[in-house]
């Protein structure tokens, strides 16, 4: 691949350029991970269809026979000589009477061939009422089974056009006629009708006429209740679609009479077909290709017919292979499914049907049925019947002398078939027509596991071969296999078993049923299987257990959760992850495995994943921990400890780098927010009280600030605080509720940094440590000028567990990534919610009765605080009548139950909790009338009732996608032979093409003016950062909150997007990921958040998507002029690098989504340019404001790594610069105009040139010899590194002038020599080399 990318015949002539094109290649892609290119969504719920509806059961079986033997009916003029065997039997061959019975008894043994367990009722030369009588007898006795009624008319008159069939009267004197109609009443239904006489055909026309005569008579008698029918009860009519019927032959064809054949050639068809496809097979011509095949030797073919190793049963294992191939094939699938499926003797019946429909044809007489089926006659698959029937006869005569059969290729050929379709099989195509053999192959041992290979392999091209295969009837093949001890099955059954769950998890309750979750245990705990195997036993385990109680039970007993305990470090990836969720399922709402995993310290074992390289890993280990906080139903001690442990560590993740992780640990806090609901009330009517208190005094005369700098900092509010102002918007509480995050709550950082001055932290000693500053970081706190108030939640009444839970979700309530956001905003919104109305004033009811309140499950450490044992009197004044309890009154109802897990007094009394002060507060008391007492207080109780606050995500079924989908295929993007790849390799060779011909442009740039405008344009708002596309005609361009791309080749803007940074936050930095292919903006804002945008541009159509969003910084520090938040991009190993308004650099892998460490960076004032070696990957460059530049290590430890500090600059560093190729020289500039040049091994500067003053751009050109100097004075002037000014760029005014701003940011094009530039009146320019000179 590479080698194509070369365009020279060898090696040695690749050029520098030609090994970066090859390099292209060798580019890791950042943030191109299926959790980043696709909704964390499950699959669409697809109802299947293959499971029968009813299973139907043949339980009895009429067998009437009219023969009559030895008289011919009046209406059928034989031949001589004339078909004469019935059931085999010649009747003439020994008396009438015997004959009948003799032919009546082998009818019933051909019958109970294939169905043993009905029960059999033979009428010979029947009467009337002798069939009523057996009829009537059979349907009373199946009840709501089938019945089959077998007639065989060869004895009797030819059926009438009336609709009637012939019998006997008593004495044989007489044909009676027997109406079709009176037999479908006494058959009813479901009923199967065979019949074997001439003119069957006329049969099934009266059948249908009758069934709609009925459906109409009981539609007119329900229509007329005075209709007569109605009073002689008249029983409702057999559905039609319930009664299927078999017949010799259409309506004007008689039965073939050729003496070869049996006189009931249909019935021997039916019930012996083996027997009569040989000696059908044998009247052929083709026969005549078979030496010495006689009639005679035929029925000495060795075996038995269900012994598949004999050659008689071989030839009937491959007879209903085919025959269910043909059927599978041709038939519609839900007819297919009725008559192949749902009963063992219709189905046994139709697939003979199908070979007498073949044999019948060729002596002029067309087998009909009910439901009519397609012509199979003629279908392909008979071919290779006849040749299974040649290789047997072939060998028979030498079989019956000694010689040893060999077995018919016949499925291993068929397998090969199945093979080459299954190699380039798709959707589009039509289904393989060899799959039903496929299942009839799994009952041989010699093939199986060549069977469940290509199985196996068919079911990974997709859900849509999943469902093929269970139509088919794989289902029961495959449980049956279960049972098997091979070892060698084992991955090829556990594999087609995650396919099929992945589809279809109803057969979970199938595998309990039939003990199949103890085989994937087994596979689970085996240690020699291989990890993928064990991952797809974890991943059908997960399904078992999966809402599905008898499953949890079942895999519980069989020592699930210790197999998956055991196994948390494999080095597998995937492996960790679904251990995780199917630990994560099982004791979801199951309490007695959440014991289970306490008593094997699965919390603690868990803790490890928190960690792990991989984010889905993290996020099902947070998923396993959040399931097992929250279906704790007894709260004890220690069930109170452990969650407040489990809680605890989770917060360690609040700033992990994945959404997917961060919305895993909303819901797990939300199960933590539920089982504790009252703690967390408390907490939000604290923190409200003290919102309200703060407003008041903001709004106090001596306290009066301009509306512009308000309490809010002129709109600093959180874009999720929206949604909880609307939920509170209903309640009487004016501000309380709304202000909570409006207020001093309102911006909110997190996590913590090495190397942080900011100290605050929350009062609890052997309790986690929160970030410090995170709350309220001071680079908010500049905006709110108030900030009496801002120790809340430093204050020892919130240094608990529960606070610091309860600062974490309002961190994550602010979160960059909306799905983060808006699942903690419900949180929020449902708790405030319920503390507003535990607030209200309610009127006390006359009850007399009082609970005292519960034990706090909090560390008693704490002391006498807000959330111990009981709150502080002043906090909670409870009304004396309240406080003692005092007897009922007659006739006085008590108040309400106490629920399970009682709230605490304030919770629980509603109505009574701070009622003097929220009486001030809220100005409503006693004056209140008392039916609005009574609305308020059942709106209360109902509000409170619902404990349940119901947030979740889909990663789990996210994560079952993967086994839905081919995992056996080549991805598409390393598929040479994929569009993917191909449009891969375009871009690569474009990228070439750009290099290629910037190299001419770079040589020349250190002597030519750089001042030619060739764009120009005013932007939305003032640029703040500019990035060239490397290799496209693009620009991007980002203000305060939006991004803009213009085509600067055309003047053309493509897309306008808002970042979704909330104000007065700013983006202070941009760069594109994977430029070289399919890129991605980056943007950075102030607020430490980063935001990863996808489809930026806008071409084709495509809306602008987020990718992925997380906090890179936090602590941001204030300053009256920061640097914001800067980052620098690092392709070649997937580095960010953040700094800024900090006092450290984080280093960020973007692979894993992880802080890989944080480098203090020792100065006192903030990171103003970042640059590092992507070559050795170890030097770290940081210009500061205070003018130092300093270098760091990477590779030593945090403290030690800072190796140089170049201090020669006496203000603001602009930007730091660190050259690429061999000298590698550093290049810094200051705002006093002074850039430097150093060398990395020195502290003094080998050269400095004196640029202009007020610098407030530097850009150094990453190839040309080149850099850029821009003013606040409006103008930029672009230097050679030997210093020579090579051209200045001015503001003009009139006509003719260059339109100039004070520069606000410039861009260097990556290869062109292209400068931008973005001034302060939101103009954007753009210059190049003039191609005159």
């Amino acid at each position: 691949m590479k080698r194509d990318m070369a365009t020279p015949s060898s090696l040695d002539d690749i050029t520098e350029s030609e090994e970066t094109d090859l390099c292209d290649w060798q580019l890791p892609l950042a943030f191109m991970k299926k959790r980043h290119l696709e909704r964390i969504e499950g699959s669409k719920t697809v109802t299947q269809t293959w499971r029968m509806k009813e299973r139907m059961k043949t339980v009895s079986v009429a067998l009437v026979l009219c023969l009559n033997v030895g008289v011919d009916p009046p209406d059928v003029v034989k031949t001589s000589p004339c078909a004469r065997l019935e059931c085999w039997i010649d009747p003439l061959a020994m008396s009438p009477q015997k004959a009948l019975e003799a032919i009546g008894g082998n009818l019933q043994k051909q019958y109970e061939r294939w169905q043993p367990r009905a029960r059999y009722k033979q009428s010979l030369d029947p009467t009337v009422e002798e069939v009523k009588k057996l009829c009537t007898s059979l349907r009373r006795n199946a009840k709501e089974e089938r019945v089959l009624f077998h007639y065989n008319g060869h004895g009797v008159p030819k059926p009438t056009v009336n609709g009637e069939i012939w019998v006997f009267n008593k004495s044989y004197t007489q044909y009676i006629p027997l109406s079709i109609y009176d037999l479908q009443t006494w058959m009813g239904s479901p009923s199967i009708f065979v019949y074997d006489c001439s003119n069957a055909g006329i049969i099934l026309e009266s059948f249908k006429q009758f069934s709609q005569q009925r459906e109409q008579e009981y539609e007119l008698a329900q229509i007329n209740r005075n209709h007569p029918s109605l009073h002689n009860n008249m029983p409702l009519p057999p559905p039609l679609k319930n009664c299927i019927q078999l017949a010799a032959c259409s309506t004007t064809q008689l039965l073939p009479m050729n003496p070869e054949l049996p006189a009931d050639l249909f019935t021997s068809c039916l019930t012996t077909p083996i027997k009569i496809a040989l000696r059908w097979f044998c009247c052929q011509r083709s026969a005549k290709l078979v030496p010495d095949i006689t009639l005679e030797l035929i029925d000495k073919i060795p075996g038995r017919l269900n012994d598949r190793r004999t050659p008689l049963g071989e030839l009937n294992w491959i007879f209903t292979a085919i025959t269910d191939t043909i059927a599978w094939n041709v038939l519609p699938r839900e007819l297919f499914q009725k008559l192949f499926r749902q009963d063992l003797l219709v189905a046994s019946l139709f697939r003979n049907f199908l070979l007498a429909e073949r044999i019948m044809r060729s002596y002029n007489c067309t087998p009909v049925s009910s439901p009519r089926l397609p012509p199979t006659y003629h279908h392909p698959m008979w071919q290779a019947w006849d040749l299974a029937v040649d290789h047997c006869l072939s060998q028979i005569s030498t079989v019956l002398q000694g010689s040893e059969y060999k077995h018919s290729p016949f499925f291993a050929e068929q397998l090969t078939a199945f093979q080459v379709w299954v190699i380039s099989g798709s959707e589009m195509r039509s289904p393989p027509e060899q799959l039903p053999i496929v299942l009839q192959v799994l009952l041989s041992q010699v093939h199986r596991l060549r069977a469940l290979d290509l199985l196996g392999r068919f079911l990974d091209l997709g859900p849509w071969a999943v469902s093929l295969a269970l139509s088919v009837g794989i289902f029961p093949y495959v449980l049956k296999l279960l049972q098997s001890s091979a070892r060698e099955l084992r991955p090829l059954l556990v594999f087609i078993w995650a396919k099929i769950l992945a589809v279809d998890s109803s057969c979970q309750a199938d595998l309990v049923k039939d003990n199949g979750h103890k085989y994937f245990l087994s596979v689970l705990a085996d240690p020699y299987m291989p990890a993928e195997h064990r991952t797809m036993a974890a991943f059908v385990l997960a399904m078992i257990v999966h809402n599905y109680p008898n499953g949890q039970e079942a895999c519980l007993q069989g020592n699930m959760i210790a197999i998956c305990l055991d196994q948390l470090s494999d080095p597998h990836h995937l492996l960790r992850q679904w251990l995780a969720v199917c630990l994560a399922r099982i004791w979801t709402n199951f309490d007695a495995a959440r014991w289970c995993g306490v008593r094997d310290s699965a919390h603690e074992k868990l803790y490890v994943l928190l960690n792990d390289p991989l984010p889905e890993v993290r996020a099902g280990a947070v998923l396993a921990l959040g399931t097992f906080i929250g279906n704790c139903t007894e709260r004890t001690d220690h069930a109170n400890n452990i969650d407040h442990n489990v809680g605890l560590t989770l917060l360690n993740i609040s700033q992990d780098g994945s959404p997917i992780v961060r919305r895993e640990l909303s819901v797990a806090l939300n199960e933590f927010v539920c089982q504790f609901e009252s703690h967390f009330v408390m907490i939000s009517m604290q923190l409200m009280e003290e919102e309200q208190k703060r407003q008041n005094e903001l709004h106090s005369p001596d306290n009066l600030l301009p509306d512009d700098t308000g309490a809010f900092g002129g709109g600093s509010r959180k874009a999720s605080t929206a949604s909880l102002r609307r939920v509170n918007s209903t309640l009487p509480v004016s501000h309380s509720s709304s202000n909570l995050l409006n207020g001093p709550l309102s911006p909110l950082g997190s996590g913590s940094s090495a190397g942080s001055h900011s100290s605050s932290s929350l009062g609890s000693g052997d309790l986690l440590v929160p970030p410090s500053g995170g709350l309220f970081s001071p680079d908010k706190m500049r905006r709110i000028p108030s900030g009496a108030s801002l120790s809340s939640l430093w204050a020892p009444s919130y240094g608990s567990v529960y606070a610091q839970v309860w600062k974490v979700i309002l961190q994550l309530s602010n979160d960059p990534h909306p799905d983060v956001r808006d699942l903690c905003a419900k949180i929020i919104g449902a708790i405030n919610l319920k503390a507003s109305i535990t607030a209200k004033p309610q009127r006390v009811k006359e009850s007399r009765k009082t609970y005292s309140a519960p034990n706090s499950p909090t560390n008693r450490q704490l002391g006498n605080t807000y959330l111990d044992d009981s709150p502080p009197n002043d906090k909670l004044a409870i009304p004396h009548e309240i406080a003692r309890p005092v007897a009922l009154k007659p006739g006085e109802q008590p108040p309400p139950a106490r629920p399970q897990n009682p709230a605490p007094i304030g919770a629980q009394f509603a109505h009574s909790h701070q009622f003097p002060r929220s009486r001030k507060l809220f100005d409503k008391g006693p004056s209140v009338s008392r039916t609005s007492i009574t609305n308020t207080y059942e709106e209360a109780e109902e509000v409170m009732s619902h404990r349940k606050i119901e947030i979740q995500t889909e990663f789990a079924s996210w994560s079952c996608k993967y086994f839905a989908q081919s995992v056996m295929k080549m991805p598409e993007e390393v598929d040479p032979e994929s569009t993917l790849h191909h449009e891969r390799e375009w871009r690569f060779v474009r990228d070439t093409k750009v290099r290629r011909e910037a190299r001419e442009q770079q040589k020349k740039a250190q002597f030519s003016r750089l001042d030619d405008q060739i764009f120009i344009n005013k932007n939305q708002n003032v640029p703040l950062g500019i990035c060239f596309h490397p290799y496209e005609s693009h620009v991007v361009v980002a203000d305060r909150d939006g991004i803009s791309t213009w085509n600067w080749e055309q003047g053309a803007k493509l897309n306008h997007f808002y970042n979704g940074n909330v104000k007065p936050t700013r983006i202070t930095s941009i760069d594109l990921l994977n430029a070289h292919d399919i890129p991605l903006l980056l943007t950075g804002s102030d607020d430490g958040a980063v935001r990863v945008w996808r489809n930026y541009s806008g071409e084709n159509g495509k809306p602008h998507e987020l990718v992925t969003a997380w906090q890179a910084l936090t602590d941001m520090l204030p300053s009256t002029r920061g640097s914001g938040m800067v980052v620098d991009w690092e392709q070649e190993s997937g580095m960010l690098l953040a700094s800024g308004d900090v006092r450290i650099i984080r280093v960020w892998d973007t692979q894993r989504e992880v802080r890989l460490q944080d480098i203090p960076t020792g100065a006192d004032s903030c990171v103003t340019s970042l640059a590092c070696d992507s070559v050795g990957r170890s030097l770290l460059i940081a210009g500061c404001g205070d003018g130092s530049v300093r270098l760091y290590d990477r590779r030593l430890a945090p403290q030690e790594c800072r190796v140089m500090t170049l201090r020669e600059h006496n203000s603001w560093v602009v930007k730091v610069h660190l050259q690429k190729g061999g000298d590698g020289n550093i290049i810094s500039g200051s705002v006093a105009g002074d850039v430097r040049f150093w060398d990395p091994r020195f502290t003094e500067s080998v050269n400095t040139i004196n640029t202009v003053q007020s610098l407030t751009a530097l850009e150094v050109h990453e190839q040309a010899e080149v850099f850029a100097c821009g003013s606040a004075n409006q103008l930029i002037s672009v230097y050679n590194l030997a210093g020579d000014n090579l051209s200045t760029i001015k503001y003009h005014d009139g006509f003719m002038g260059q339109r100039i701003g004070p520069l606000s940011c410039m861009a260097f094009h990556q290869h062109k020599v292209l400068l931008a530039a973005g001034s302060s009146d939101s103009f954007l320019s753009i210059y190049a080399v003039d191609k005159k000179r």
